[in-house]
């Protein structure tokens, strides 16, 4: 799932796709219902920003440019931490931004459940983590997946879509048909996170974060499993050889 290179093939994708893209809608979800604040994109609250600043609520524009900044916080931590692993442990340099995204989440509980920190910090927290978990796709895919919006989803989609009907060589109808599977494959499973998500909140509120951290956690297990049966199958593998 978090494969990097040339071997990384459309399933690794489509894996990563749809587990990350899952843990964005609950997360997107229980932002709006707990905070009242989308948390997965950065797109209004550049125009919440100019809104509030043009009319001279200089407190409140801040309070948004501080989400913007918590995004691009987010993205920077999660960029740097894949760099630095990587340069000592390239199989788990994905692992970094993802544990710490993780404890983000589960901070966001329990500090905001004992009202330790305001709405507004919760806000940060959490686009902080979806800064962190938007990196960590774009950089592990090559920018070919992004699971926290979808505003440039849909309108690759319906590009992609009208180009159906003029392209009709097989290989680039085959091209086109894995890049609609991928961006379906993200819509659908931010979707289900939202409705699960939503559905989770009317009994564990803020506490439904806790499902999305759990999501991570079995996405690294699962990931990890896959990578100790590809290293013992492939030393078997030289052992019979011999």
């Amino acid at each position: 799932m978090f494969r990097q290179g040339k071997a990384r093939a459309l399933i690794h994708n489509l894996r990563l796709a749809a587990m990350l893209s899952f843990v964005a809608g609950i997360v997107n979800i229980t932002g709006v219902f707990a905070i009242q604040t989308l948390t997965t994109n950065v797109t209004g609250h550049f125009a919440f920003f100019s809104e509030e600043f043009a009319g001279g609520n200089y407190n409140l524009a801040f309070a948004f440019l501080a989400y913007i900044l918590s995004f691009l916080a987010g993205a920077f931590a999660s960029g740097f931490l894949i760099e630095w692993v990587f340069r000592r442990k390239p199989e788990i340099s994905h692992a970094a931004p993802m544990l710490l995204e993780m404890i983000v989440l589960v901070l966001v509980v329990l500090l905001g459940s004992d009202n330790v920190i305001n709405k507004g910090q919760a806000a940060c927290l959490l686009l902080f983590a979806m800064g962190l978990q938007n990196a960590l796709v774009t950089k592990v895919s090559k920018a070919t997946v992004r699971t926290t919006h979808l505003t440039g989803l849909f309108t690759d989609l319906g590009i992609e879509l009208s180009q159906l009907f003029f392209y009709k060589q097989k290989s680039e109808t085959q091209k086109l048909s894995k890049s609609i599977r991928l961006r379906l494959v993200i819509i659908i499973f931010f979707f289900l996170g939202c409705v699960i998500g939503g559905l989770l909140y009317q009994y564990y509120t803020i506490k439904t974060l806790y499902f999305a951290a759990a999501s991570l956690l079995v996405a690294l297990f699962y990931d990890n499993l896959r990578l100790t049966f590809h290293h013992y199958t492939r030393r078997l593998n030289a052992k019979l050889r011999d």
